[in-house]
Order: structure tokens, then C-alpha cells, then sequence
């Protein structure tokens, strides 16, 4: 334990790298105790290779209250167990894992519905309300129904996409929105979580799918991921052209992957008859809802946290190569130039960046 004393002497605790949070605008890569055990069902996981998520610049702009002054960031990556408690019974020192974003009991009555996003004692916890990923070591709880055994030679970089972008993406996005083979979908939104919506769509065999953004060159990365049609919604009337597009009839699926109100907006008005709203972007003001169009048009809207019930098919599909999670990577980093890394990410449109990759040397 750190501080213990052996001989009359005391220790110094062992010390770590890690990114860490000081209030609003504030963020330094500094010294920090490395994590301990402190309870039973705890790992400590050697960090490999993490990555920074759209929902990290929000905490660093104040918009996440939870996270305090000196939280280290990051829910995401992948990593070498270095130590296990005594009620762990699935991992061991030197296991290769992939860690969840969502922490889960698994006992709790919402794991066992399988929400593990609403876990009593767990859910997004990491980098938010206990420290993250963004580091050298991290501390897991719950590590038998958090982490996930990494099969031999499967490309680790890929895996850092399975910790939340891509089940965030397939479960609040394709499965939301009920996607089908034939169907015309629309995805506002072509940052990392609209093109991961974008990759998981296809395994529904939609008909089209169109995609909106304001960034050509996230647009054209569409195109070359699978999108039938793009528009950029600056330069041209966004409403007007999914509608000629479709008929006057409107899409079958619309999903929304930004965050705002006029992309929320957006998806109401162009939903077809019968038709699934998926929400996936966060929102942190009031959205109207147009009832007064929506009534009558037997559509479904719907809402979700990431549950990561998903991440075992994911990680099937992305080992088979079925699924290339690697090609939304874009910049690569140390984790110690992890300052580097955050203004590349922040400075997307500029830097043309999707997500980064931090690899622990």
C-alpha cells in the first residue's frame, strides 16, 4: 500500500504520467499516484493505446459539472492487466484487454436488463466520476464485467474503436433507428460517431444512405465509407434536397449525431410516414419537438446511452476483419504528447483529424 511502513521507513507511492482536468479550459500532463486496488473485484490495467472522445472537449468547456479538479480523462483503450483483486476470476496479470467506456456490475437490476449504462454502482464512471484512461495505469471495477479478452494478433489500434465509438454508434444509432435492408437513411453528422453510424448501417443492406455535415472533407471520407449521397448543408438547403431525393416522401431512418437543435430539427422534418428518429448526439439545450407536423405520422423517436451490450459481436466482427474499425483512425500520437494530440483533435476541421490513436511507449 502506498505510504506503508516497512523497517520504520515509509514508502513513497509509485508514481504515474496522466492527463489531468482542472476546471474549464484547463488541462495538464502531469506526475499523479499511480492507481491501487481498493477493492476486491478492482484490475489495474497498463494503458497500451487510448484515445480521446467528442465527450472529453466537452468536459475540458465545463460542460460535464461531475468532473472536479484533478479527474484524469479518458474512457477508452486498451491495455495489459498488471494486477487483480481477489474476486476477480475471468483476468489475470498479463491478460490483453479491451476496456469498456461503461462500467457494469453485472448484478444490479439495470445490468440485468442489460443497461449497463444505468448500472447502480457503475456506468460512465471512467474519466467522469473516477479517474480514466488518458494515463499510464488505470484502476477497472468491476473488471470481470468491464473488460473484454483481446484475441492474439488483432490489431490494437482498431480494438481502441470498440471501447465506445463504435457501440455508441450501432446501438444508439442502427438498432435505435431499426434500420433494413432497403431502407433510406439519413445520418446528420459526419464526425467519428456519424461515420461509425454510417460503417455499422451497412449491415442492414439499406437502399441509401445520405449524409450531412458542414465539412467537405468529412463528407468525402463518407463517400469512401459507404454514403450513396452527401450534402453539405452550408452550401445548399439541406431539407430541400433529401426531399427531392426521396420523393417527397422523406427517409425511413434518421439519425442524429451531432447535438444541436437544428440537426434534431432537421431529422423531424424529413422522416417519412412510419419512420424511426435515432438520437445519438448530446444535447445540452432544449430541442423543440414538432408535434404539430409529428402527430399523425406513426414515427418513433428514441434516446439512449451507450450499454455496450454490443462490444462482444463488435469485437467478433472487427477480429473476422468484417468491419474495418482502423480506417476512422487518422492521427497517430504518443500518449506523452498527449497535449499535441488534444489541439489536433479540437482543430478537427483543419487538421482533417477523426479520432487519434495514443500509444504508451
Amino acid at each position: 500500500m502506498p505510504g506503508q511502513l516497512i523497517n520504520g521507513q515509509k514508502l513513497k507511492s509509485a508514481k504515474m504520467n496522466a492527463l489531468v482536468y482542472h476546471g474549464a479550459g484547463k488541462k495538464s500532463w502531469e506526475e499523479k499516484p499511480k492507481p491501487i486496488i481498493t477493492e476486491p473485484s478492482d484490475a489495474i490495467v497498463k494503458i497500451l493505446k487510448t484515445t480521446i472522445c467528442g465527450t472529453d472537449l466537452h468536459i475540458l468547456k465545463g460542460d460535464v459539472p461531475e468532473v472536479t479538479d484533478g479527474r484524469i480523462l479518458g474512457h477508452e483503450g486498451v491495455g495489459i492487466i498488471e494486477e487483480v483483486g481477489t474476486a476477480v476470476t475471468d483476468f489475470k496479470k498479463g491478460d490483453h484487454v479491451l476496456i469498456s467506456c461503461i462500467t457494469s456490475c453485472g448484478k444490479c437490476g439495470s445490468c440485468k436488463k442489460g443497461m449497463y449504462s444505468h448500472c447502480e454502482k457503475g456506468g460512465w464512471i471512467l474519466g467522469h466520476l473516477i479517474d480514466g484512461t488518458q494515463a499510464e495505469y488505470v484502476r477497472i471495477p468491476y473488471a470481470d464485467t468491464s473488460l473484454y479478452h483481446i484475441p492474439a494478433n488483432t490489431d490494437e489500434e482498431a480494438l481502441v474503436m470498440l471501447s465506445d465509438i463504435l457501440p455508441t454508434a450501432y446501438e444508439c444509432g442502427v438498432l435505435n433507428g431499426q434500420v433494413k435492408p432497403g431502407d433510406v437513411v439519413v445520418i446528420v453528422g459526419a464526425g467519428p460517431i456519424g461515420l461509425a453510424c454510417l460503417i455499422t448501417a451497412q449491415f442492414y443492406t439499406p437502399a441509401e444512405i445520405i449524409m450531412v455535415d458542414i465539412d467537405d472533407n468529412r463528407l468525402e471520407v463518407a463517400r469512401t465509407f459507404g454514403a450513396t449521397q452527401t450534402i453539405n448543408s452550408n452550401n445548399e438547403n439541406a431539407l430541400q434536397k433529401i426531399m427531392t431525393l426521396t420523393e417527397q416522401k422523406g427517409v425511413d431512418v434518421a439519425i442524429e449525431a451531432v447535438g444541436i437543435a437544428a440537426t434534431f430539427e432537421l431529422c423531424e422534418a424529413v422522416i417519412a410516414a412510419g419512420g424511426h428518429i435515432a438520437n445519438v448526439g448530446v444535447h445540452g439545450k432544449a430541442v423543440a419537438l414538432h408535434l404539430e407536423t409529428l402527430w399523425s405520422k406513426n414515427i418513433t423517436i428514441t434516446t439512449r446511452l451507450v450499454d455496450t451490450v454490443t462490444t462482444p459481436l463488435l469485437l467478433k466482427t472487427v477480429t473476422a476483419k468484417k468491419l474495418d474499425a482502423a480506417k476512422l483512425i487518422t492521427h497517430r500520437f504518443a500518449l506523452n504528447d498527449i497535449i499535441s494530440a488534444y489541439d489536433t483533435f479540437e482543430n478537427a476541421s483543419k487538421e482533417k483529424t477523426l479520432k487519434v490513436i495514443l500509444t504508451n511507449k
